[in-house]
């Protein structure tokens, strides 16, 4: 089920590269493999650090990122939590595969495969852009295995709207070369993403899984594969799982917000407090989409105080 390298020919180049940021991510990642309809296979990349026998945090990221950006929280946490970071397929050390479906669901189904895989019980969701529908798609499918949810600049609903900059990056054939071609995406977020000049080698960390075309073929099915109306194949994966967030209401929820973020704005936060309007909330009025950089201990500090002072389900201590 797990192996100490990959065997997949991008996915192991980018492996090459860890030593080159080894002082901000001195993790090594197990992997897992998903059955293919080729036959071949496809190996998913994940963190697993912290006690084997500890509650699970399991944390989700979006696009552009990889786990990369959690890795504040594996340091802050994983003294007492056992706190596993996926990497979507197509994104950091995980498989290129191709072809392959780039959809919502099949996402959701990597991270279902996986979590059953490891048998983690008892889960603390940490949930980040893309995260958001991705991770709250498995809970819809297993809500006995979560046990609370931390949301940061997030969705998981549909919005009417989408910021001028990725509807731009969907622009036939101009997007996927700006996109995938030219790295545009990954490239603009290491600076649009924050309100802080990231230090070089955290811009590098970020950076590194998608130097290449061939490895940033994700990056762009991720910009297509957002659902702007019930006709794209993706919207009813994420309606489903838009109607199952109230029952997760029972659960201690935390909403943590990057207030200047101009892709998940204040307006999706609101939304996160219509559907759990007893979650937890704290707002970081100077920080951008990637809060986890812009404020980094004080996230990893409210995220540590959630989970120390809040009972799974809500149960009294």
């Amino acid at each position: 089920m797990t192996a100490s390298t990959a065997t997949n020919p991008v996915a192991a180049r980018i492996s090459a590269r860890l030593p080159e940021i080894a002082n901000e991510y001195p993790f090594t990642p197990h992997f897992h493999d998903h059955p293919s309809s080729t036959g071949d296979g496809v190996r998913q990349a994940y963190l697993d650090e912290g006690p084997s026998d500890g509650e699970a945090v399991l944390c989700v990221h979006g696009n552009p990122t990889w786990s990369f950006a959690f890795r504040h929280l594996v340091r802050a946490l994983s003294d007492r939590w056992r706190v596993v970071v996926p990497d979507h397929v197509g994104c950091g050390m995980s498989d290129r595969p191709d072809p392959y479906s780039w959809r919502l669901a099949q996402h959701v189904e990597n991270l279902e495969a996986l979590v059953l895989a490891l048998d983690l019980r008892d889960i603390t969701l940490v949930l980040h852009d893309w995260g958001g529908a991705i991770g709250m798609g498995f809970a819809r499918r297993h809500p006995d295995r979560i046990a609370r949810i931390v949301v940061m600049n997030t969705g998981a609903f549909a919005s009417p709207d989408m910021p001028l900059r990725i509807a731009a990056c969907r622009i036939p054939v101009l997007g996927r070369l700006a996109v995938q071609g030219l790295n545009g995406f990954a490239l603009a977020a290491t600076r649009m993403a924050v309100e802080r000049p990231l230090s070089p080698s955290a811009r590098r960390g970020y950076l590194l899984p998608y130097r290449s075309p061939s490895e940033r073929r994700a990056t762009h099915a991720f910009v297509e594969d957002i659902p702007m109306d019930p006709g794209h194949p993706s919207w009813d994966e994420l309606a489903a799982t838009e109607a199952a967030l109230p029952s997760f209401g029972d659960r201690p929820t935390c909403i943590l917000w990057g207030e200047r973020d101009w892709c998940f704005t204040p307006a999706f936060r609101r939304r996160w407090q219509q559907v759990w309007p007893a979650a937890q909330v704290t707002l970081y009025p100077d920080a951008g989409h990637y809060l986890f950089e812009d404020e980094n201990e004080g996230v990893c500090a409210q995220v540590r105080h959630f989970l120390e002072s809040s009972n799974p389900r809500g149960e009294d201590p």
